[in-house]
C-alpha cells in the first residue's frame, strides 16, 4: 500500500490483494465492469476470466475512499514475465495522470518481486500512452473482446551505470 499524498495534488492510496474476497478486489471488478462491460460492451465472461484467482489486482482510491482506477497483474508459469491486464479509470477521473500512477505501482511491484519483463495487449487507442511510458510494440494488430489491440512489452531490468 503506497501513499501517494506527497507527490500529487489529490491525496490517494493504491492497495493490492489476490484475495478474491477482498473488499479491494470487489472494488477492482465493480470499476472493470463499469468500463469495460457497461462502457466498452465487453461479455463479463471474458472481463471476468479463470486468471482472476492467480493475478495481483491494484486499485487506486481517491482522498474520500471512492475506488478510482484498477490495473491487474498475471504472473506467467516461470515467473519471469507478468502480464498486466485490465488497466481501467473511471470516466470522472479520467485525464489527471492517474493511468500512469496506477501503471508505475504496478510496474515497480513486478520488478520488486524479480519480475524480468511485462508485457499486454494494449487497446490501439491507448497505445501512445504506453509508448510513453516506455513499452515497445511486439508483433501485428488483432481483435480482442471485439476491440482492436497490439501486443507491448517493456524490460523491468534495471540498467544501472
Amino acid at each position: 500500500m503506497i501513499d501517494y499524498n506527497l507527490c500529487y495534488t489529490i491525496p490517494m492510496i493504491i492497495k493490492h490483494t489476490r484475495d478474491t474476497l477482498s473488499e479491494t478486489y470487489l472494488d477492482a471488478v465493480a470499476i472493470r465492469n463499469t468500463v469495460f462491460v457497461k462502457g466498452q460492451g465487453v461479455p463479463r465472461s471474458i472481463d471476468i476470466d479463470a486468471n482472476e484467482a492467480y493475478c495481483i489486482h491494484f486499485v487506486l482510491y481517491d482522498d474520500k475512499g471512492q475506488a478510482t482506477a484498477t490495473v491487474r497483474l498475471l504472473p506467467n508459469i516461470d515467473l519471469t514475465q507478468v502480464t498486466l491486464q485490465r488497466m481501467a479509470v473511471l470516466d470522472d477521473y479520467q485525464g489527471q495522470g492517474l493511468d500512469s500512477i496506477l501503471l508505475k505501482e504496478a510496474e515497480d511491484f513486478a520488478q520488486e518481486q524479480g519480475f524480468k519483463s511485462i508485457s499486454l495487449h494494449a487497446q490501439l487507442g491507448a497505445l501512445k500512452f504506453y509508448l510513453n511510458n516506455g513499452y515497445q510494440e511486439v508483433g501485428q494488430i488483432f481483435e480482442e473482446a471485439g476491440i482492436q489491440h497490439i501486443t507491448v512489452e517493456k524490460s523491468l531490468i534495471s540498467k544501472k551505470a
